[in-house]
């Protein structure tokens, strides 16, 4: 590989990923033990612990990449790093040519957990979104963005409703209009769906598989299911346990759009690929438990 840095404007040329909208260069994350006296003392002295080691991925635009991989992997570590909200021991984030670092209106979050203001209404956690991207936009711009962002998600007559009076599934769907309000080329979601019911989690997939076929977005996003990552992804990212964990395999999917879930699942290739990850999962995750048990 060639690559040369600049450090004065973080440009990046490299040769081997020149359709790369993403690109991680053996990306690490080290979180430092607690090695002072004081801690010597009471007992509560650790190692450094090494989250993710070498990470090495290429993404190209308009792919919607899905990460998988047992408990503690560090695929959330990953994403905030991909993200800017926590910087990499070693290694560089490119996006777009640029070395980023930092938190940025070309990549729009999606938390597990919602993340919303919950005195705010629908279209006010919006607004604060587009407000602090965009403060010089018109009024009336903002007001469109709201609107048309409300309409993708299917929140249309909720508006003035805050969180407390939604369900679960109507809050994410909050979450993910937020993000897309700021118009980011990147979409990154952590276990976007994790804490919903069965029925309300693949309602949203549906969802969340019309609106990026709407719109095209480089997406990344975290999953522990293996039906979630096939229905929706284009690569998925298969990775070890941790700590020090890394880059197993990268599947491609080879489904068809637009997608829906009869057609992936009598797709001739679907129950290769579930079991390929099923495998994966089961034996990384067998790692993990014979690892803790270990005298």
């Amino acid at each position: 590989m060639n690559t040369s840095f600049s450090s004065n404007n973080h440009a990046v040329t490299t040769d081997s990923a020149t359709d790369a909208q993403i690109s991680l260069r053996h990306i690490s994350k080290v979180f430092p033990g607690r090695g002072g006296w004081l801690n010597k003392i009471t007992g509560q002295a650790s190692s450094d612990f090494v989250a993710i080691e070498d990470i090495h991925l290429d993404i190209e635009h308009n792919t919607f990449v899905s990460i998988i991989g047992p408990s503690g992997c560090g695929k959330s570590t990953l994403l905030n790093i991909i993200a800017g909200l926590s910087s990499a021991t070693s290694g560089e984030v490119i996006i777009n040519g640029e070395i980023v670092d930092k938190p940025g209106p070309d990549r729009g979050m999606v938390f597990q957990s919602y993340a919303l203001m919950p005195w705010m209404t629908v279209q006010d956690n919006i607004k604060f979104a587009v407000e602090t991207v965009y403060s010089k936009m018109h009024v009336k711009q903002q007001q469109r963005v709201i609107k048309e962002n409300i309409q993708l998600v299917g929140l249309t007559g909720a508006e003035k409703k805050r969180p407390h009076e939604l369900s679960g599934g109507m809050r994410q769907r909050v979450g993910i209009a937020r993000a897309l309000a700021i118009n980011p080329q990147i979409l990154l979601m952590d276990e976007p769906f994790g804490a919903l019911d069965a029925l309300t989690r693949g309602f949203l997939q549906d969802e969340i598989e019309r609106i990026w076929e709407q719109q095209r977005k480089t997406a990344i996003m975290i999953t522990h299911s293996i039906d979630e990552a096939l229905l929706l992804s284009d690569r998925i990212v298969m990775m070890t346990k941790g700590p020090a964990a890394r880059i197993d395999e990268v599947l491609d999917v080879p489904f068809p759009r637009p997608r829906d879930r009869n057609t992936v699942e009598n797709h001739p290739a679907y129950l290769k690929l579930k079991k390929e990850m099923e495998d994966h999962l089961y034996r990384e995750t067998r790692a993990v438990e014979e690892a803790q048990i270990k005298p």
